[in-house]
């Protein structure tokens, strides 16, 4: 009788660790893809928060330019992802446009100041 409860239970739980080492495979693996496509020129996002461009890349570490001259050198484990860049930066992917847009369009406000853009 004790075998009849512990079965489906250690099934249950069989099932659940391998869908849950499959998940976390497949982000490992998202990871180094996309470590492996790093190029020179891309902007990226590092696992604290900062954005830079990669300037240089060896095996294990990337150069990001973090501001106009000041290139640090961190290791490639982490670059947590890569920017992609809005090639419409007016327009939303569904082609409508953004409110900022549209406040700017109605009311000629081009900043927090109030300033008018004439």
């Amino acid at each position: 009788m004790d075998l009849v409860i512990f079965l489906p239970l250690l099934i249950v739980m069989g099932a659940f660790m391998f869908f849950a080492s499959r998940r976390q495979r497949k982000a490992m693996q998202a990871t180094i893809d996309l470590h492996n496509s790093l190029q020179i020129g891309d902007r990226v996002h590092t696992t604290s928060g900062l954005q830079g461009t990669i300037t240089g890349i060896t095996d294990d570490n990337v150069d990001l330019e973090i501001a106009p001259g000041v290139v640090t050198t961190w290791m490639k484990l982490a670059v947590r992802d890569r920017i992609e860049e809005d090639t419409d930066s007016d327009s939303d992917a569904d082609g409508s446009t953004s409110a900022a847009t549209e406040l700017t369009e109605s009311t000629g406000v081009t900043d927090t100041d109030g300033l008018k853009k004439d």
